[in-house]
C-alpha cells in the first residue's frame, strides 16, 4: 500500500536526505524504479512519485530496485547508528550537546561514537553540531529581525562573541554581514 507524498518527504527526496532512508522509499511511476531518499539519481516530477514503507511494498507493486542506491540491501548497523545520532543532533542542536550525552542517548561509548561518526560522515560529531547550528542561524538571520545575540542563544551558542567567530569561520562573514548581504540581495530582486 502506498501513501501520498508529504512536503517533508518531497524535501527529503530532492535534497537527498540520508536520514530518511530508514523512514521510507519512493518509486517513480514513469520509470518503474524505486529508490532511497538519499539516491543521487535525477529528481523525478513530484506527481509521479509513490511512497513505500519498505522494499517489499515496492516490489509487490511491480517496481524494480535502483541499481545506484540498492534499496533492497540492508544498511550496515554503524550507518543506522549514525543516522540515529544525526537525528538526535538535528532535534537537539539548540541544547548543550557533548559526546557523553550523545553516547548515552544513542547507547554507545563516547570514543566509539566519535570514531564511527567521523568514519561514516567524514567529520566529527562536534563539527556536524556546529554546521547544524550555523544552518539554523542563517535561516533565522534571513527570516527574522532577532538580534545576533538572541539568534546565538536560540541555536545553542549563547556566548555572542564565540557565535560571531564560529559563524564567520563557517560562512566567511559575520552574522551582521550575512544578514546585510541577504537584505541587499532581496532588494535587488
Amino acid at each position: 500500500m502506498t501513501s501520498s507524498i508529504t512536503e517533508e518527504q518531497w524535501q527529503a527526496i530532492i535534497t537527498n536526505d540520508a536520514s530518511f532512508d530508514v523512514v521510507f522509499l519512493y518509486g517513480v511511476r514513469t520509470t518503474g524504479i524505486f529508490c532511497r531518499p538519499s539516491c543521487k539519481s535525477p529528481n523525478p516530477k513530484r506527481e509521479y512519485v509513490r511512497i513505500f514503507q519498505n522494499a517489499q511494498q515496492a516490489l509487490a507493486e511491480g517496481f524494480r530496485p535502483c541499481k545506484r542506491c540498492k534499496p533492497c540491501e540492508q544498511r550496515m548497523p554503524d550507518e543506522e547508528w549514525v543516522l540515529q545520532i544525526k537525528a538526535v543532533i538535528d532535534t537537539h542542536y539548540h541544547e548543550p550537546l557533548t559526546l557523553a550525552l550523545l553516547a548515552e542517548h544513542c547507547h554507545g561509548s563516547p570514543y566509539y561514537l566519535q570514531r564511527t561518526f567521523k568514519r561514516i560522515m567524514n567529520m566529527s560529531p562536534a563539527d556536524y553540531i556546529q554546521r547544524v547550528r550555523i544552518h539554523h542561524a542563517k535561516q533565522k538571520l534571513m527570516q527574522t529581525n532577532q538580534s545576533i545575540a538572541d539568534i546565538g542563544v536560540k541555536v545553542g551558542l549563547p556566548n555572542t562573541s564565540y557565535f560571531i567567530t564560529l559563524f564567520k569561520q563557517y560562512t566567511g562573514k559575520t552574522p551582521k554581514q550575512f544578514r546585510l548581504a541577504f537584505q541587499i540581495q532581496q532588494t535587488e530582486k
